[in-house]
């Protein structure tokens, strides 16, 4: 079936209070996609960002980002009063994400909710963490109540008894921070009950959540320290290598990401029962998983730990289909999407094709070479998912302003660029036209922005992760216009597009 979606933040959601949430806008999103003809929203990994704000960087790969928890709900439910957060919308900026003050802010608004909820529903937060798909919990409220008792400082700093997790140092720090533990699980509790609600009303209405699991995790997280055993950790537990890309044109260093690397080979031995467990989570609360990094699954990057640039790296061989048979054994058949995009080799393309998953094509890849490297849209496959440019990209505008002559000859000529329609909009038309029988677009590229609206650019620190949608620029007359273009193109659902099974209309 052919379809299309749109990829958008939860943080780019529109709200009064500094950040999107998973509130009136976001439903207000999902009746967009509807009117529009769409059937996906593909978000970026919704997990507690750490140092540099990054989705990607998170202290756990379990748990739910706290900002993300809508205030406005939470005064309907009667665990907020509008004086407790109206405040926070005083200087807050419409376009872009202040998380430094969202740090200092925030958290003090969610502990007076968090204070009314366990005396209201106190019941319900034991059952939610009584679940057996919260096995997680306790691991990560523990740790985050210890990083708050530590000034935030990295778990790796912290006094050896309770960095090795002794017994007797953990029974003492659940006697000592047990207030902050109740406090951190009713954040999740809050964060859980807002997702289902959401994901509920979105599938109501026909729109699939396409959801992101990086492959790597964060140094800095719950999931290396509650799990030292499944990274490559020295007896200090500190990373023996590290993450990252070899140097190649872009990049004479290559880049150092510093996540630590997973010990595959323990994996393999206790049945990647770590990794089923992460697998089981994400496609319990998205409707389709992204696999970040999927080439890491072929073979690995490994920099020595303490390098301070990648060129010493080599590759190293990963789990290979082994992995993923064990995760349709214990799963089933789930529905994911490979990120296969980067430096590719045999391996990985081999192992895209045991798999079965659909790949990724980038239309802006497809003109720094005559022959397009394989992501001009009559190459595509039709099993695959096309996008003109991901989080990581330039907006469609900003990407045409910044390339050389060359490709932009290449890319007008190809798609029959011109002024009327617009660089978004005829890049757009590029991998709607596809054969690939999902098509994604960025809310940015929709709305004709330039660079000053870009999610991220790699390698960089600082400025990324921020951009916000202006309440009201995704508006009924933008959604006719896209299911217009949808009808054409033969993306509308089913039911809009008044086909039948067969096809006829």
């Amino acid at each position: 079936m052919r379809a299309a979606g749109i990829l958008m933040h939860i943080s780019s959601l529109p709200s009064p209070y500094g950040i999107g949430t998973m509130g009136r806008a976001a439903r207000e999103f999902v009746d967009f996609l509807k009117k529009a003809g769409q059937t996906y929203w593909q978000i970026l990994p919704v997990g507690p960002t750490s140092y540099g704000d990054s989705p990607y960087q998170s202290f756990s790969t379990f748990a739910g980002n706290p900002y993300f928890i809508d205030l406005d709900l939470l005064e309907e439910d009667g665990l907020l009063e509008k004086s407790d957060y109206a405040a926070l919308a005083s200087g807050a900026d419409p376009e872009s994400v202040d998380y430094g003050r969202l740090y200092t802010e925030r958290y003090p608004v969610l502990r007076k909710a968090v204070s009314r909820l366990l005396a209201k529903d106190g019941a319900e937060v034991r059952a939610f963490e009584a679940e057996p798909d919260s096995f997680w919990l306790d691991d990560y409220a523990t740790f985050m109540a210890l990083k708050d008792a530590h000034d935030g400082a990295s778990w790796q700093t912290w006094e050896k008894p309770v960095r090795f997790r002794e017994r007797e140092a953990m029974a003492a720090v659940r006697r000592r921070c047990a207030d902050d533990i109740a406090f951190w699980k009713g954040v999740q509790y809050l964060f859980h009950r807002q997702w289902t609600a959401l994901k509920a009303y979105a599938n109501e209405n026909g729109i699939r959540i396409i959801g992101d699991v990086p492959i790597y995790v964060s140094a800095d997280s719950v999931d290396v320290w509650a799990s030292p055993k499944e990274f490559q950790l020295d007896e200090n537990l500190l990373p023996t290598g590290v993450a990252g890309c070899p140097p190649d044109y872009f990049s004479a260093d290559g880049q150092l990401w510093g996540n630590p690397l997973f010990d595959w080979e323990n994996m393999r031995r206790n049945g990647y029962a770590w990794w089923i467990r992460r697998m089981k989570h994400v496609t319990s609360i998205y409707d389709v998983v992204r696999i970040d990094h999927f080439r890491g699954f072929a073979g690995y990057y490994d920099i020595p730990a303490g390098d301070r640039t990648a060129r010493n790296g080599r590759w190293r061989k990963g789990p290979g289909i082994a992995f993923f048979r064990e995760v349709e054994k214990q799963l089933g058949d789930v529905d994911l999407i490979a990120e296969d995009l980067g430096l590719l080799d045999d391996d990985v393309r081999k192992l895209l094709a045991e798999t079965g998953y659909p790949g990724m094509k980038v239309l802006q890849f497809a003109f720094d070479t005559e022959d397009g490297g394989g992501y001009l849209p009559h190459d595509h496959e039709r099993h695959s998912v096309a996008y003109v440019g991901t989080h990581d990209n330039d907006t469609a505008a900003g990407w045409f302003r910044s390339e050389t002559a060359a490709a932009q000859n290449r890319a007008c000529t190809y798609l029959g660029l011109h002024e009327t329609e617009g660089i978004s909009w005829g890049m757009m038309r590029g991998v709607w036209g596809s054969p690939a029988d999902t098509a994604i677009v960025t809310a940015q590229d929709l709305l004709g922005l330039g660079s000053a609206a870009r999610m991220n650019q790699p390698s960089t620190t600082g400025g990324n992760w921020k951009w916000r949608v202006r309440e009201g620029a995704l508006s009924d007359t933008l959604a006719a216009r896209l299911a217009s273009a949808m009808r054409v193109f033969g993306r509308l659902p089913a039911e809009k597009s008044g086909k039948t099974e067969k096809g006829t209309e």
